[in-house]
């Protein structure tokens, strides 16, 4: 498969037709399917399923602490200054989620795929990050070319933290620019110096991780196209592997925090729109490979390469290389996908707390994909998402349908879409077009059979 580098247009006459809120595809059924009847002993029978089939695995850990609030965040964060306050009860329990969880896997299953997400994880001391390290360890056994990564937050690292880290074992590292203009820094409480921004960027390459993700948020107050065209440049300057460009979702009904942020300041679609078509522009002319939604990677990148080879994923960390892995969450809040079974973690400590104290598996809520439809509607989605292009005979041949049949009514929902230019649909195949991979949300939104009650929930605008 070739890469897909072509110049991506979006008709901006289309925008209020198409821009609308749509899940972001990191699972199918989408995350709010997720509910509180999902029961301990249903989880414990898909860990046994992972099991008989010896699936590799993949590994989550979430930090959910912070110093201070960014005023964009949509994560599940808890700002404190109390340190080892609340770093040391929380490993405790962290712990004791991992000792009951690893006993219910295979040992022999390896772990193809660790990573440390929050809040920031480099809230932790290197003694809490070495203990965590060994308790994983301890617990776990891990492939010889395991990917291991860590996302920091660059205003909480020196030189020593960034190569304790690789000397410790992490092979990949994350860290969140967002935007390198002093005025929108100071609008999202969120101030980075651009010395500071390069000079972790040297002490990571001089560690030699293996890989580097930055990640940028466009949509932010006072962004201009120009301002944001600065900070692409600084971007490659800077040099990294990876490159996210998350598109802002000011959802202040969910995240209050964000009331902080001057909503008139905020870009309108129409700039939004122009300040994507400059950064695609930008990124693949600096020789980026536009993997896909918000993505950018070096083509000799995993992502790009995974692309290319037609074995590219999704799960709900976004794109991964590991498609045949079973996703295993630890903490609060943390989400675990497994074949045919999702669950999330308690989001509140104390809910977190109390279930391990009962010895239970600290499950808020989850869906078992019970039908063959789900399983099926998921391959297709994800597809999609991934490689923009669907081969309908594949389907047809693994799940035993004929696929314009089967769906007959989302073929009829194709049709407007491939009017406008944003696919072609033949007999055997689904091709998104270069300006459809802009809405490849909306594209993937025509397979989801919880569409009725999609339209009702509060996801993000595709731009």
């Amino acid at each position: 498969m070739e890469a897909l580098t072509q110049t991506v247009r979006f008709n901006s006459d289309l925008l209020v037709k198409y821009d609308r809120p749509t899940p972001r595809y990191t699972s199918y059924p989408p995350a709010t399917e997720l509910h509180e009847k999902f029961t301990e002993e249903e989880f414990k029978a898909a860990i046994e399923r992972g099991n008989a089939k010896k699936t590799p695995l993949s590994l989550y850990f979430h930090i959910p602490f912070c110093e201070s609030a960014c005023y964009f965040c949509g994560c599940n964060v808890i700002i404190t200054g109390l340190k080892d306050r609340v770093v040391n009860p929380y490993l405790e329990y962290l712990f004791k989620n991992i000792e009951r969880t690893a006993a219910l896997i295979d040992r022999d299953r390896p772990v193809v795929q660790l990573h440390w997400g929050g809040g920031t994880p480099n809230y932790l001391t290197p003694e809490h990050v070495e203990m965590l390290w060994n308790k994983i360890h301890e617990h776990f056994t891990f492939a010889e070319n395991a990917e291991i990564s860590i996302e920091v937050n660059p205003r909480y690292v020196d030189r020593n933290y960034i190569h304790f880290l690789r000397k410790l074992g992490f092979n990949r590292i994350s860290f969140g620019i967002q935007d390198f203009d002093p005025k929108v820094q100071e609008a999202i409480n969120r101030i980075q110096p651009e010395e500071m921004l390069f000079n972790v960027m040297s002490w990571i390459r001089e560690a030699e991780f293996e890989s580097v993700n930055v990640d940028l948020i466009y949509g932010l107050p006072y962004q201009s196209l120009e301002t944001f065209r600065n900070t692409i440049e600084k971007t490659l300057q800077l040099d990294p592997d990876r490159v996210a460009v998350f598109n802002f979702a000011y959802v202040p009904w969910m995240k209050p925090i964000q009331k902080k942020i001057p909503v008139e300041a905020l870009p309108q679609a129409a700039e939004k729109l122009d300040i994507f078509h400059m950064t695609i522009d930008k990124l693949t002319e600096g020789g980026y490979v536009f993997i896909g939604m918000d993505h950018f990677a070096k083509p000799d990148d995993e992502l790009a390469i995974a692309q290319r080879e037609g074995v590219l994923h999704r799960n709900f960390q976004g794109y991964t290389t590991q498609p045949d892995s079973e996703l295993f969450g630890f903490g609060v809040t943390s989400i675990s996908m497994l074949h045919d079974v999702y669950v999330q973690n308690h989001k509140r400590l104390k809910d977190f707390y109390k279930a391990i104290d009962r010895q239970e598996q600290p499950i808020e809520k989850g869906v078992h994909l019970a039908e063959d439809d789900n399983i099926m509607r998921r391959e297709v989605i994800m597809e999609l998402m991934c490689h923009f292009r669907l081969d309908k005979r594949e389907i047809e041949n693994k799940y035993l349908i004929d696929f314009d049949t089967y769906f007959s009514e989302e073929e009829k929902g194709l049709k407007d879409l491939e009017d406008d230019g944003l696919l072609m649909n033949f007999p055997d195949r689904i091709e998104v077009t270069p300006s459809g991979r802009l809405l490849i949300r909306n594209i993937a939104f025509a397979f989801d059979a919880y569409t009725k009650e999609i339209q009702h929930q509060r996801f993000s605008k595709a731009i």
